[in-house]
């Protein structure tokens, strides 16, 4: 039977989470996994997290107080970030704040492959409106390594030395039909992800959501097979997504008026949640009857 694909560059919303745990090798968090962690944040107290890979090695480290780092990355793809990114921010925040080394990339290289993005205007984006925006929802900037993946040779370097590491099939049974430029984009994210344990291998933790599961497999199969470097396999937190405010797609940045921006008007963010499904029925007798459906209702 055909393993399921998952397309990190579309706006798929998915909902069946235990499918994609049973589909995609991914453990569940559970409580179990909960009481073990140092003052976990709300996403994880609520289960927003919903599942992980190999997090009990990122606990290990903090118990022992051993080094251990973070790793996320944005892409410039829109102006700003929105509502939905912001879980990204306190995933990689609570990390940081039990004392994980954070690296936090400005995915240009990869905004120019895959959505036509020149590297001056996602510097330009990252520099105005990202990096600001990270650093606002509480990052700290003193004890985070930002850098740019066009500007970084030891990355490039590795993205190289790792293209030995995967075939065409393989990259097709992971992401499907894919073009050079997503494949030179995957292997420069598997730089972006390994390139910290070069000077010593450490835990790696990388907060994603479901779709980026995939470059955390793809991640994984070449730290194991590359002997050279002796690279811990990166641990991963999955987290369910943030719909769209017509709750159709995932919350996108593909697609104008379906998201709240970050930073956002008040009045416009006002208007957009006013015309956001919330969940009521059809018609007002129904609604009386039947009362409303809160798990459709997006402001809920």
């Amino acid at each position: 039977m055909k393993k399921p694909i998952i397309d990190p560059w579309g706006a798929v919303l998915f909902k069946d989470y235990q499918k994609i745990i049973k589909n995609f090798g991914i453990t569940p968090f559970d409580e179990e996994i909960l009481s073990k962690l140092p003052n976990p944040n709300k996403l994880m107290r609520r289960f927003v997290v919903f599942g992980h890979q190999d997090l009990e090695r990122i606990v290990e480290a903090m118990e022992k107080k051993e080094e251990f780092c973070v790793v996320s990355g944005i892409m410039p793809s829109a102006e700003k970030l929105h509502l939905g990114n912001r879980l990204v921010v306190e995933m990689v925040k609570y990390f940081q704040d039990q004392g994980g080394k954070t690296y936090l990339l400005v995915a240009d290289l990869e905004a120019l492959a895959t959505r036509g993005i020149s590297l001056e205007e996602a510097e330009r984006r990252a520099i105005e409106f990202y990096i600001p925006a990270y650093i606002a929802l509480g990052l700290d900037p003193k004890n985070t390594n930002f850098y740019f993946q066009s500007k970084n040779e030891v990355v490039k370097n590795l993205a190289y030395e790792f293209s030995t590491k995967l075939t065409m099939n393989e990259f097709r049974a992971i992401y499907g039909e894919i073009n050079a430029a997503k494949i030179m984009s995957v292997l420069t994210q598997i730089g972006d992800i390994l390139h910290p344990q070069l000077k010593k291998p450490m835990p790696t933790v990388v907060p994603v959501g479901p779709d980026q599961s995939c470059h955390i497999r793809a991640t994984r199969d070449v730290a194991r097979r590359y002997k050279k470097y002796k690279f811990i396999l990166p641990s991963a937190t999955y987290h369910k997504f943030t719909p769209s405010l017509d709750g159709e797609i995932k919350m996108s940045k593909s697609k104008p008026g379906s998201y709240i921006s970050i930073p956002e008007d008040p009045e416009t963010a006002a208007k957009k949640i006013m015309n956001a499904v919330d969940g009521g029925r059809k018609t007002a007798a129904e609604q009386k009857r039947l009362g409303g459906e809160p798990e459709k209702c997006i402001v809920f």
